[in-house]
């Protein structure tokens, strides 16, 4: 069985934990692991150049998470972190206040800048640096290229991670635009990934800024719609508001509703040109499940909050379930 999963940070790598958790249950190779097979294409939108070093918020997420290192109430970076080197930098004067790269995420950032200008491209990178984790699943990032995320706001633009952290998404967002863009390429094995699938997945991520900068890299979204694998959804989203972070601000900005059944006609579905063909909801947006099955389509409503691993790999069953991928 192969699974691949589109995904930002938080959200995305803790759906993918339940899901090997999910996996290894239904599918054991008998060694602890499973034998199927699970992919994750990760957003690099967020990825920035900071003191120097190549930071890439989203990979490292799921690195971590994965890994068994993660800070669990913080989502994000490293557990037992500490940060003597950022707070040396602004005794220097340097550094940003708004963004405090902990010591020992800061010595995967130094790796993973030092292997970039060798010249290893970032999936050669990725997969050096994942290995030392055991993540039990193949991480690519959707892109080689530096193709980042800013936002567009009165006056300019700015980087997204300065508009989601120091500004917490605050500053009106008239739209977004992934810079470098134009010219890039899907990484090697991304496209690959999405056309030899049994089963692709889009987990609670965010729409826009997450799963949107992915399908926006030229040739993604093309083999994500022609695909012969079921593609499902699990809306980030319950009762009209983001599970975690500020996705209602980035939603507002393209005119999208905060909505489960808006998230989902923001996607469409593949037989419309969309990217979908099944959308799992939470309970508590039964109604928005009603609307879009009088449209037609496949949707559920299960409980869908992430509070733990076990309760994250009945969301993955429940999602593959809906389209009948479940082992």
């Amino acid at each position: 069985m192969k699974v691949t999963v589109l995904s930002g940070g938080v959200g995305g790598a803790r759906f993918t934990r339940g899901l090997l958790a999910l996996l290894r249950d239904r599918l054991p190779d008998g060694v602890g692991g499973t034998t199927a097979s699970v992919t994750v294409v990760a957003n690099t939108g967020d990825d920035m150049w900071l003191h120097g070093v190549r930071v890439c918020p989203d990979l490292d997420t799921l690195m971590y998470t994965l890994g068994g290192a993660v800070h669990e109430e913080q989502g994000w970076g490293r557990r037992d972190e500490s940060r003597r080197v950022s707070d040396d930098l602004q005794a220097y004067g340097l550094g940003w206040e708004w963004f405090t790269l902990g010591d020992l995420d800061l010595a995967t950032h130094l790796a993973r800048t030092e292997l970039l200008r060798r010249g290893l491209p970032l999936s050669e990178v990725t997969a050096r640096l994942a290995s030392r984790w055991g993540l039990g699943v193949r991480l690519l990032p959707a892109t080689d290229s530096e193709v980042e995320t800013h936002v567009l706001v009165d006056g300019g633009s700015i980087h997204f991670e300065e508009w989601w952290v120091r500004h917490r998404a605050a500053l009106p967002a008239r739209g977004f635009e992934q810079v470098g863009l134009v010219g890039s390429v899907a990484a090697p094995g991304v496209v690959e990934a999405l056309q030899d699938a049994d089963v692709v997945v889009l987990p609670p991520s965010n729409p826009v800024v997450s799963v949107g900068t992915i399908l926006a890299i030229p040739g993604v979204g093309e083999a994500l719609r022609a695909t012969t694998a079921p593609v499902v959804g699990v809306s980030p989203v319950i009762g009209g508001a983001p599970v975690r972070g500020m996705a209602d601000a980035c939603l507002t900005a393209i005119g999208v509703e905060t909505d489960a059944a808006a998230v989902a006609r923001h996607y469409g579905r593949r037989v419309d040109g969309g990217v979908l063909d099944a959308w799992l909801v939470d309970t508590a947006d039964r109604a928005a499940a009603d609307a879009l099955r009088d449209d037609g389509w496949t949707v559920r409503a299960v409980p869908t909050l992430m509070t733990d691993v076990a309760t994250t790999a009945q969301i993955a069953a429940d999602a593959l379930t809906l389209v009948d991928r479940l082992p």
